[in-house]
């Protein structure tokens, strides 16, 4: 759906009204970031759906909290944003505008070798994309990667809700189990939801 249905979709009816390959690589790398939104957009109709964005922004808010030294608890979490550097959201935009840059790079070869090298080049452009969001993760206070992390912080307006005090309370102790469980402590039941 998101690499090989905006390939076909563009090889079959946008490539015979142009002969650029730059142009037509470009145009299937809008239509595959078009589709993702599209997509967030129409899962994010649903309640359930929606109930996981809250459980997403809870996350966001405990992770924001404990990466700025504040303990794990609801009335600090309470105070931080439902955005993250380093969201998986921020990623998948990462990957989606890397396998533009990349793809204009390979020009328009046969079809067969273009559904191959999409297939064989997620992994690199994955590991691109991660280690481009593991940067702006540690950097997000310089203003010129605050500018390339800004997108993928605006589409998380998508994936992630304002959550309630039991989603936090899970997120607070999701985080505390995996510090423990990080440091090697046994996991006990320290906290109750």
């Amino acid at each position: 759906l998101f690499f090989i249905g905006p390939l076909l979709l563009t090889r079959y009816a946008i490539d015979p009204f142009i002969t650029s390959a730059l142009v037509s690589n470009l145009i299937e790398g809008l239509i595959r970031i078009g589709i993702f939104i599209a997509y967030l957009k129409l899962i994010g109709l649903m309640a359930d759906i929606r109930r996981v964005f809250a459980y997403h922004g809870a996350e966001h808010k405990v992770v924001n909290a404990y990466e700025a030294g504040e303990p794990l608890e609801l009335e600090s979490a309470r105070k931080y944003p439902t955005a993250h550097a380093r969201c998986g959201t921020s990623f998948t935009l990462a990957v989606l505008v890397i396998a533009i840059i990349v793809f204009a790079l390979l020009g328009r070869p046969d079809i067969w070798l273009s559904i191959a090298s999409r297939i064989i080049l997620i992994p690199v452009i994955a590991a691109f994309g991660y280690e481009f969001v593991r940067f702006g993760g540690t950097h997000s206070k310089n203003p010129v990667v605050r500018l390339f992390l800004g997108p993928g912080l605006w589409l998380q307006a998508m994936t992630t809700r304002e959550p309630d005090d039991s989603q936090l309370e899970a997120a607070v102790v999701a985080l505390d189990r995996v510090i423990e469980a990080d440091a090697g402590e046994t996991v006990q039941e320290s906290r109750s939801l």
